[in-house]
């Protein structure tokens, strides 16, 4: 179960890696691939866990559902400058094993994450090929499990720009997001919070606010060969002067992830349709 649910979070490690282009593109494309990822534990987690995992590669275009090099979503409107959406996010399993200093707490299930999202065109190229916006998305999360738990709410607002087909690079295609988080309280008592029952003298009893969660930086670099893609990405997260900065269970004020991956499309639809991914 934790390696299925590890490969849940992906959608949220790897947002802005895949890319597909030119005109009268396939409705849907498959394939296989694999990923090598490193990441904490848990924002502020002072532990890096490292995998090497094969993922599934599939890109679909429909009218309302889409899910390409922004993510899972689905559209509820969409015009030149300004798209509503539905938007999804996830964050990976720790066990106790994984975070020492959480040694005899209860672990932390992923989460999965869904709620609206509003966009802003801010600029684009004439080719349309490269753009800023401005994305609000504002999500709910819950645990997964059983019986599923609710663990707050996030709002996330970012500047998203993308640069296709670098100066010298063509068919390289670059990312760049950065953008602050807010949290409820609940979300930040689920990752952070430490009830009187597992309080110990080097773990006092903490109870997390809600409010600042810290600020996320991450590049991209990709390109799409005719039946291969290949993409990295890095984040970079900063912690200080967060709600729950003294918090007993962060353990750093910053957080680091990378991954590379390869993917190879095995199959695709015979429809084609206009897309601009």
């Amino acid at each position: 179960m934790a390696y299925l649910r590890l490969l849940a979070t992906l959608t949220a490690l790897l947002p802005a890696l895949a890319f597909a282009e030119g005109e009268g593109k396939p409705l849907w494309e498959a394939g296989v691939g694999v990923t090598a990822l490193s990441f904490p534990s848990y924002r502020g987690s002072d532990h890096q866990s490292h995998y090497l995992l094969p993922i599934p590669y599939f890109v679909y275009r429909g009218d309302f559902l889409k899910a390409d090099r922004h993510g899972v979503r689905g559209n509820f409107f969409e015009s030149d400058r300004v798209d509503f959406k539905l938007s999804f996010s996830a964050s990976p399993p720790t066990r106790s094993k994984d975070a020492p200093i959480r040694d005899g707490m209860p672990e932390l299930r992923s989460t999965i994450e869904v709620g609206p999202e509003l966009d802003f065109t801010l600029w684009r190229s004439a080719n349309r090929n490269r753009s800023l916006k401005l994305r609000l998305p504002v999500r709910t999360a819950f645990t997964v499990e059983r019986s599923p738990r609710s663990a707050g709410w996030v709002f996330s607002p970012n500047l998203n720009l993308d640069i296709g087909d670098l100066p010298g690079m063509p068919g390289w295609n670059l990312g760049f997001v950065a953008g602050p988080y807010f949290a409820t309280r609940r979300q930040h008592e689920y990752f952070y919070g430490v009830s009187a029952e597992y309080a110990t003298a080097t773990r006092p009893a903490y109870e997390a606010k809600g409010g600042y969660s810290g600020s996320a930086f991450l590049v991209s670099l990709s390109k799409r060969y005719d039946k291969t893609w290949v993409g990295f990405f890095a984040r970079y997260d900063a912690l200080a002067h967060t709600a729950f900065a003294d918090s007993p269970l962060v353990r750093q004020k910053h957080s680091a992830a990378a991954g590379i991956a390869v993917s190879w499309v095995l199959g695709e639809s015979s429809t084609r349709v206009g897309a601009n991914d």
